[in-house]
């Protein structure tokens, strides 16, 4: 497979950062919160760029959609070793609304349109853990899925996914052009070395619309109310089992 590898690289609020709720309810404080890009995103990108690195493949092209500050989280990705991006501009509303199923419209109109053979993406991003750009972007392109991918390897035109399930491993072949999801143990991103970062802001950045995708951004879901999780009571001891059955009797528990 020498062909072109769309990477979609997703902006987070950074994963060390404490989420505080707003106000109102209505969502996340995220202003003057430091972002960075989702960490199953950077495995992402550096999976693509070892098989660019392996010869297997021919460019790298680095995918995300958001207001300006996206074109950060790109510049990152370039800086691992992608060789351009694309920024779809989103905001206001629209990227407040925007979910996986409008994330996964974009990919398939530009995996069509860059004439992608390969679509990887981050199994889930850390803000929503949604789970499902990836398959939706597949069922979107009619193209064989390998999800949950521990291990990557391209042979005779085909790939060989060892994906992560509930029981252990599962090893599948599928053919290309395809759709990956990446794992936590597929592999250790790379940090960006100054001389790449200086590199990255000579390539190019293309800037695109959802429109002119032809993708329409209505989402189907209503977001009612944003809360933080109820504060965890401090535990008790106790010193025998009539304690512990006592306690739990007084607690509505048996």
């Amino acid at each position: 497979m020498s062909g072109r590898v769309l990477v979609g690289v997703k902006r987070v609020i950074d994963y060390a950062v404490k989420i505080r709720v707003k106000p109102d309810n209505s969502g996340v404080v995220t202003d003057g919160v430091k972002h960075s890009m989702n960490p199953f995103c950077e495995i992402a990108v550096e999976e693509a760029v070892k098989l660019k690195e392996k010869k297997l493949i021919k460019e790298v092209v680095a995918v995300s959609c958001g207001p300006q500050q996206a074109q950060e989280t790109i510049r990152t990705a370039l800086a691992m070793g992608a060789d351009r991006g694309i920024h779809v501009e989103v905001s206001g509303k629209d990227y407040d609304t925007l979910g996986p199923l409008q994330v996964s419209k974009i990919m398939a109109a530009l995996a069509k349109k860059e004439d992608a053979q390969l679509v990887i993406l981050g199994k889930q991003a850390i803000d929503d853990d949604c789970n499902q750009t990836g398959q939706m972007t597949a069922a979107l392109l009619d193209w064989p899925q390998g999800t949950f991918a521990s291990e990557l390897s391209l042979e005779n035109e085909k790939l060989k996914v060892v994906r992560e399930i509930d029981g252990g491993l599962e090893t599948i072949k599928i053919k290309t052009p395809a759709v990956v999801t990446a794992d936590l143990r597929l592999n250790t991103p790379r940090y960006a070395t100054l001389p790449n970062i200086m590199k990255a802001k000579k390539k190019k950045i293309a800037n695109v619309k959802p429109a002119d995708l032809g993708v329409d951004l209505t989402s189907r879901l209503e977001v009612l109310r944003v809360d933080e999780p109820p504060q965890r009571e401090a535990g008790v001891k106790v010193e025998t089992v009539d304690d512990l059955v006592g306690k739990l009797k007084d607690a509505g528990r048996l």
